[in-house]
């Protein structure tokens, strides 16, 4: 059987003083002889007793609660990104609440950001990956610390980023280097009006002086991306395909394969964040691969040391890497 963790009753008890002494000693609310507080601390130090993260608040009259504020929880960047946060507040005796924003309408909005407010807060981590989180991030207070997590960095803010733009635009050069003439786009919903994803595709093309198609859109619904695949394999002179993440890449390739093409030998097919269904779809899937939960972790700290004073640095920013598989090829003759 597991052991269970010393509690101030078991502190008190090994030191013989009471537990409301013991929680003077946590505290510093009042004085403590010093041969009470030798025995405390001894007996603290015997019992390897560690403070909850309640006790260290007290201690530091500072709240010990990080506020995460998103658009979704189950989606695959945003639950990594959540997770890595949550680890690293955590490692630092920190507590996590999440409030999930369900829009960007004002008063939705305004209702998610009182409640977060209620609690006492050290910090908030805004996930700015759609317009409910920019919607968000413009009500946080002045005076609390907040960091932004997304894929486009902006001024004035602090802020961890992975640089979607110079990803998209080296995965777009891969597929003109097969030798397609130009690569459709398939965008998911973006934050704002135009996402890194597609202003590195269309800044690629444009460098390289391909034809820049039309946009498609697609929803966050995989299943959504087969129409638009059965569209794509309906024109004769799509050859590659960049989706905007993975999911839909999925639903796209479906979508062709109903409509009697393969994939990669009647069109390329890429996709973005390297979930990890996306090796193990047929064929596996060429992507970018976002290490979400390191963006995760790169917020917090940015966050924290802007609650303990100890670090201005106010951005931090990480290219995420392409990844090369079987669902992408040089052109052939199409079917």
């Amino acid at each position: 059987m597991k052991a269970k963790n010393p509690t101030i009753a078991d502190v008190a008890a090994r030191a013989g003083v009471s537990v409301p002494t013991v929680s003077r000693v946590l505290t510093g609310a009042a004085r403590v002889s010093p041969a009470k507080r030798e025995l405390v601390e001894q007996a603290i130090a015997e019992l390897g007793y560690r403070p909850s993260a309640a006790a260290r608040a007290l201690v530091s009259r500072r709240p010990q609660t990080i506020a995460i504020i998103a658009g979704n929880t189950s989606r695959y960047g945003y639950a990594e990104t959540i997770r890595g946060i949550e680890i690293a507040a955590r490692a630092e005796g920190y507590t996590v609440m999440i409030t999930v924003v369900e829009s960007a309408d004002e008063d939705e909005v305004d209702r998610a950001i009182e409640a977060t407010l209620t609690q006492p807060l050290a910090g908030v981590a805004v996930l700015k990956f759609d317009p409910p989180g920019v919607a968000a991030l413009g009500k946080i207070p002045g005076n609390l610390p907040v960091v932004a997590l997304s894929g486009v960095r902006e001024p004035n803010m602090s802020q961890a980023v992975l640089d979607e733009a110079a990803a998209a635009e080296e995965l777009t050069e891969y597929l003109l280097s097969l030798g397609h003439e130009t690569v459709h786009h398939v965008r998911v919903p973006p934050s704002r009006k135009v996402d890194g994803r597609t202003t590195g595709w269309r800044r690629a093309l444009r460098r390289a002086n391909a034809a820049v198609p039309p946009v498609l859109d697609a929803t966050w619904e995989p299943r959504s991306g087969i129409a638009v695949g059965r569209a794509l394999a309906a024109d004769p002179g799509v050859t590659a395909v960049f989706c905007g993440n993975d999911e839909i890449a999925m639903g796209v390739m479906r979508g062709i394969a109903e409509a009697g093409l393969r994939v990669p030998g009647d069109i390329s097919v890429a996709g973005f964040d390297d979930n990890p269904l996306a090796e193990l779809w047929s064929p596996p899937l060429t992507t970018v691969r976002q290490d979400f939960a390191g963006l995760g972790r790169r917020g917090f700290q940015l966050l924290l040391n802007a609650v303990n004073g100890t670090d201005d640095r106010r951005h931090s920013s990480e290219r995420p890497r392409l990844v090369i598989r079987a669902s992408t090829a040089a052109p052939g003759p199409r079917r």
